[in-house]
């Protein structure tokens, strides 16, 4: 049996250690450059490590790495469609993208950034594609501004529908690596035959793990599923409220009224499970919240 990928602890470990560089190379070309071997080398930034006390806290939200023509690439697998996530994504890319001068520094020294990011939900329900590109161009004539200085790629999971006997290019393999590696017995043929996956899965074995690293990746899975029923439980609650006031007010106002409640509640909720497991600033970027309401909430004073 193999670790869910899409979780952080597992994703990291397998993208993200020095032992790994062959797997996220393969990885970074099938999904940026369409199966080219563009990058033939890497250099991971702050790699994994197996952290020495145990707990959500030692959490790495994604994995850096330096690629060829001197571009920074962050990779994020995302699995809670959270308030404001997309506002995040373009913030820590253009955070990566500024912070690479000193003060007093030329502008011409700024490389380019990368943030790919795999999500376990749709995000741009206006196009089927599974894999897409964001740059900045003219608005009209559509040209580009600053050569891709800023890219935003997006692997959204949901829409990739593709069983095992269809896998034909190497992004297909990969792509169902992530989205179907825990609910295989063994390694299909078709994922074997190429290296870098098979050794993905090599680390994806729970077989080569210890006790501890499967305690800590099974509090990870109950923290997620914990996560998804308090959003599902907290909207569901506030549009009952909605419809109990809009007999009321009307119906279709207080409908709308129970969903915005029902929003904010469950973004308060997911805020109070965080509080024992990360910071404010990350709770705030996570859910939306400002530190704050998150302040609040931890001194017992949120509603």
């Amino acid at each position: 049996m193999f670790i869910n990928p899409k979780t952080d602890f597992a994703f990291k470990r397998i993208f993200g250690s020095e032992q790994s560089k062959d797997i996220l190379i393969s990885f970074l070309n099938a999904i940026l450059y369409n199966d080219s071997s563009t990058i033939e080398d890497l250099e991971i930034i702050n790699p994994y490590l197996a952290p020495k006390i145990r707990g959500i806290k030692d959490t790495y939200l994604d994995v850096r790495a330096k690629i060829s023509g001197d571009k920074t690439v962050i990779i994020e697998m995302q699995v809670l469609n959270v308030e404001s996530f997309e506002k995040r994504i373009l913030y820590n890319a253009a955070k990566a993208y500024s912070v690479q001068l000193q003060v007093g520094e030329d502008y011409s020294l700024l490389n380019p950034v990368i943030a790919l990011t795999i999500t376990d939900f749709q995000m741009f329900e206006q196009f089927d594609k599974v894999i897409s590109h964001f740059v900045l161009k003219e608005k009209e004539y559509l040209v580009d501004y600053l050569s891709y200085d800023i890219e935003l790629v997006f692997v959204e999971l949901p829409k990739f529908k593709k069983g095992l006997d269809e896998l034909v290019t190497l992004t297909d393999k990969w792509i169902y690596f992530l989205k179907s590696a825990r609910d295989l017995q063994t390694v299909p043929e078709i994922m074997a035959s190429v290296p870098a996956i098979s050794r993905a899965f090599e680390i994806a074995n729970q077989a080569n793990l210890t006790p501890e690293d499967l305690e800590d990746l099974e509090r990870r899975e109950i923290f997620i599923h914990d996560m998804r029923n308090a959003m599902i439980k907290a909207t569901r609650q506030g549009i009952q409220q909605g419809i109990q006031q809009g007999i009321e007010q009307g119906i279709e106002q207080g409908i709308e009224q129970g969903i915005e409640r029902g929003a904010r509640e469950a973004k308060l909720e997911i805020a109070r499970q965080m509080l024992n497991l990360l910071d404010e600033e990350t709770i705030s970027q996570m859910t939306g919240l400002s530190l704050e309401e998150i302040q609040n909430l931890r001194r017992g004073e949120g509603s």
